[in-house]
């Protein structure tokens, strides 16, 4: 029993440590560039097949294929993804959702070269690099984390590289060569997951799919460590390696035998899934989520005819061209969901593979027992999707990287532990409906689906609640501080998404008649993301265009193309628009329909000249607020920030109705801090906010504004996707007053903007316009109490004179003003009272 101990020990510690270099490669690659670079494994790959086609192909010796592929190709494979990637992203400050695409497009860019030159068959003949002691290779691992420990503490490269990590622009004033850090950060990460690849490569077998997402599980150790400590993310890989390889031990009996198994044989995903769910996210709010689409607008109805057309074409056909056609239809509802979850909710979502799995699995398993093929999809659906409910649930508290890690660690833990699972899958068979054997059938019925999904899809983009989700995607933190529900409309989206995942999973099978795991691998999940992302991931031909390209590549003589194209376009995210908006459209129609007739007739030619941007209309048509005025209090308010610092401390401020309250004061004063935490934005260590002395301050953002608390930000928070028509409705919307149309109209003409530019689309307004719609926006709700965060940012002197006019006379309707502000001449115009914070505290 000891010998078998010290074994099984010994095995893991090879692992832990081949994870442990993983780890380190791909801390010091985001700090030194802010990239979580999912392409690691990938690069490990590559690496390996290199190291076996100059050794057991080509017959060189091993220390001259070594040298190659330590020394030589992943520092310059490293050095080429910087420059040609992401250095042209940082110089366009793309943020890291585009950098996370281009990293997912280089990960499938890779994988596409690979079974191009290599075949996607598995080989177990790479040679062993460092011999069968695990200790060498953990000395190797602890000598490598020890010398990066030291330059990064004791080197000038390591004070540039914690003053680039610390602050990008300060250090680049300060004269430090930011490209040079990044370029050596890149280097560095590549030559680690060369030495990963070839480590791991003779313990696993070497494919084109397996090693780069078994490289992508161990991402749990960096995970863990936070991103940030070399020492944790070595230690945890050695745990979780010696863990894992002690419990293969185990050999349970009963029902649940088997999937015990499988969670010990793949711990690092349960350590992954964890991770993701349960420790602190990495990457922020908002900048990390995927921008919105460049050119929003209606596609003519000429290219839906063309599509229609085409889709219709495989009628016509027989034999096996039809039999691959079938696989279109099926694969665009899949890729569909990508486009709710991805392009009109703007989450970044990793895992779709998975539910189509699911769909499929449950369909199959359905049919087993005697259920009607179609009953059995449609009860499938459903379930995938209350199971899409469960895993979301937990997730959608988390933003851009930090959700995209949740979303992959559910895919794969989904495909480890129950799709490629005997105990879950063997004997599985999966056929046609009845009536539907024929190929034609079958093919009917799936463009049938298709168009219902469609459908469903198009009605979910327009009105309130396509506006909302559209609210979500472009600012977040705008879309709660408009009153809407966010976390409720993430779990749509993700629901959704599940379901219409299940839907084309299940079509998939059938078409196929058969359940095949590989169908719904992680690894294809990331290139249907690749794809839609690609082509325009909130276009409803997206989904229809990739589906017919990716099976239409994939069928060809040359298996991987798809892959390759795909990843290769992916990598050029940033720089070139997706694919779908070069299509000419018709100009973006505001979704008014719902609104009486009445409410959209402005005053043509006021909004959009000289005289709109100056003098707004004047405010007599707002309606005033219910008397009498609810008042917000804050008392004893305490908040002290991660480190110690004390950002308020025992502040209390009471709000009265009708009159203007100023917040003046240094920055640090907490002005900010106090004002985020009326809103809703941030929770006070101590202390209490009332609203007419009910306790709100466990109330969310959106909560407070439909208790009639408006706010505005310092940095514009408007939906730039939205016209300023949309923008101002989404206000009276999810606002305090429901369903008061005449509220859009009423707040229009009072900032100016019920002429032509009420059909405009954000995007593309000067900062003064965009102002008075973020104000308006407020306003359509009806509040009683508004909150501006430095309204006047960015005006010019005719424009803050003319929003002075508008605050004095809302506060003369009834309404209570709460103004964070710089400018002191706009302060003394307007404040009935002025508070001064220095310090955290109101001083006067």
């Amino acid at each position: 029993m000891a010998s078998l101990t010290y074994e099984l020990t010994l095995a893991g510690l090879a692992v832990g440590s081949a994870a442990a270099l993983t780890g380190i490669g791909l801390i010091v690659t985001y700090r030194a560039t802010g990239v979580l670079n999912l392409a690691h494994g990938a690069v490990a790959m590559i690496c390996a097949y290199v190291l076996r086609q100059l050794v057991v192909v080509w017959g060189w010796p091993l220390p001259a294929g070594a040298l190659v592929t330590h020394l030589g190709l992943p520092p310059g494979i490293g050095l080429v993804l910087d420059a040609g990637v992401f250095r042209p992203l940082a110089r366009r400050e793309a943020g890291p959702a585009r950098s996370l695409v281009a990293s997912i497009g280089v990960f499938v860019l890779l994988v596409g070269a690979a079974v191009l030159l290599w075949g996607p068959g598995a080989h177990d003949d790479v040679p062993v690099l460092l011999g069968d002691d695990p200790w060498a290779q953990l000395g190797a691992v602890v000598a490598l984390a020890c010398l990066v420990g030291a330059v990064t503490r004791w080197t000038r490269f390591g004070r540039e590289l914690r003053a680039v990590i610390d602050n990008r622009p300060l250090a680049v004033l300060s004269g430090i060569d930011a490209d040079r850090v990044a370029a050596a950060g890149w280097a560095f990460g590549s030559f680690t997951a060369g030495l990963t690849g070839v480590l791991l490569a003779p313990y696993v077998r070497l494919d084109p799919y397996g090693m780069p997402l078994l490289v992508v599980e161990v991402i749990a150790v960096a995970v863990i460590a936070r991103m940030r400590s070399l020492p944790v993310a070595v230690l945890a890989a050695l745990a979780i390696g010696v863990a894992q390889a002690q419990l293969t031990r185990l050999h349970p009996e009963g029902w649940a035998g088997p999937l015990v198994q499988a969670v010990g044989a793949n711990l690092f995903v349960v350590a992954l899934l964890v991770a993701a769910l349960v420790l602190p996210g990495i990457g922020g709010r908002g900048r990390d989520a995927l921008p919105p689409p460049v050119r929003p607008g209606r596609v003519p109805g000429t290219w839906w005819l063309v599509v229609g057309v085409l889709f219709l074409l495989p009628l016509g056909f027989a034999g096996s061209d039809l039999h691959t056609a079938i696989q279109v239809p099926a694969l665009a509802v899949i890729l569909l969901s990508l486009v709710v979850v991805a392009g009109r909710g703007g989450q970044i979502a990793l895992g779709q593979a998975a539910y189509a799995g699911l769909g499929a699995l449950f369909t199959a398993l359905l049919t087993a027992r005697g259920v009607p093929g179609l009953l059995a999809l449609g009860l499938a659906v459903p379930l995938v999707a209350a199971a899409g409910l469960l895993t979301a649930w937990p997730a959608i508290r988390r933003h851009g990287l930090a959700l995209a890690l949740v979303t992959l660690a559910t895919g794969v833990a989904v495909s480890r532990f129950v799709l490629v699972q005997p105990y879950a899958t063997a004997g599985l068979s999966l056929g046609r409906p009845a009536g539907f054997g024929d190929d034609r059938a079958f093919y009917a019925l799936e463009l049938l689906v298709l168009a219902g999904c469609l459908a469903l899809v198009a009605a979910l983009r327009r009105g309130r609640t396509g506006r909302a989700l559209a609210a979500l995607r472009d600012h977040e933190p705008g879309a709660e501080a408009a009153g809407v529900a966010v976390p409720g409309l993430k779990l749509l989206a993700f629901v959704l998404g599940a379901a219409l995942a299940a839907l084309g999973g299940g079509l998939l099978g059938m078409g196929l008649r058969a359940f095949d795991p590989e169908a719904y691998d992680p690894v294809r999940g990331l290139l249907w993301f690749a794809a839609v992302m690609v082509l325009g991931a909130d276009s409803l031909l997206t989904p229809l265009a990739a589906a017919a390209l990716l099976t239409t590549l994939d069928a060809g003589a040359y298996a991987g193309t798809a892959a390759l194209a795909l990843g290769l376009l992916a990598t050029l995210t940033g720089r070139i628009p997706p694919l779908t908006d070069l299509l000419p459209r018709k100009d973006h129609a505001p979704a008014t329909a719902d609104a009486p007739a009445h409410a959209t007739r402005g005053r043509p030619g006021r909004a959009g000249g000289p005289e709109d941007r100056t003098r707004p209309h004047r405010p007599a048509a707002h309606a005033p607020a219910p008397a009498p005025v609810p008042r917000l209090h804050a008392h004893a308010l305490t908040l002290i920030r991660p480190g110690g610092v004390t950002a308020l401390d025992r502040v209390t401020l009471d709000l009265a109705p009708s009159r203007i309250t100023a917040l003046v004061g240094p920055n640090g004063a907490g002005k900010s801090t106090l004002f985020d935490c009326l809103a809703g934005t941030l929770r006070p260590r101590e202390g209490r906010i009332t609203l007419d002395g009910a306790d709100i301050t466990h109330h969310s953002a959106h909560a407070r504004t439909r208790l009639g608390i408006a706010r505005t930000f310092q940095r514009l928070a408007v939906f730039p996707s939205l016209t300023v028509e949309e923008n101002v409705r989404l206000g009276e919307e999810q606002g305090h007053v429901r369903r008061d149309p005449a509220a859009v109209e009423r707040s229009l003409r009072l900032l100016g903007l019920a002429g032509s530019v009420r059909h405009a689309t954000a995007a593309d307004l000067p900062t003064g316009t965009l102002r008075r719609v973020e104000l308006a926006r407020a306003l359509a709700g009806q509040p009683h109490t508004l909150l501006l965060d430095e309204p006047a940012a960015g005006l010019d002197a005719a424009e803050t004179a003319a929003l002075a006019r508008v605050l004095a006379a809302l506060a003369a309707d009834g309404l209570t003003v709460l103004v964070v502000e710089h400018d002191p001449d706009l302060v003394a115009g307007i404040a009935h009272t002025v508070h001064t914070m220095e310090g955290g505290r109101i001083v006067s």
